[in-house]
């Protein structure tokens, strides 16, 4: 995936009725995050990503259980 795909598809997911969030607003954010990701030593980094990774985990597991 290509980093231009991943910010596309992101901006698909996160604007909705309840929250409209646009295009060039979620790339921007996404951009900062990773600027915010490349200040972080590289263990420190992979640390923070793991965390979120396996937040999305319980949150995927968490929806899949509603259904």
């Amino acid at each position: 995936m290509k980093l231009t795909d991943y910010y596309n598809e992101v901006s698909r997911l996160v604007d909705t009725d309840k929250t409209k969030i646009n295009v060039a607003e979620t790339k921007r954010v996404l951009s900062v995050s990773f600027e915010v990701l490349n200040k972080l030593d590289a263990a420190e980094m992979a640390d923070t990503i793991a965390k979120g990774l396996a937040q999305a985990k319980k949150k995927a597991a968490a929806k899949k259980k509603k259904k």
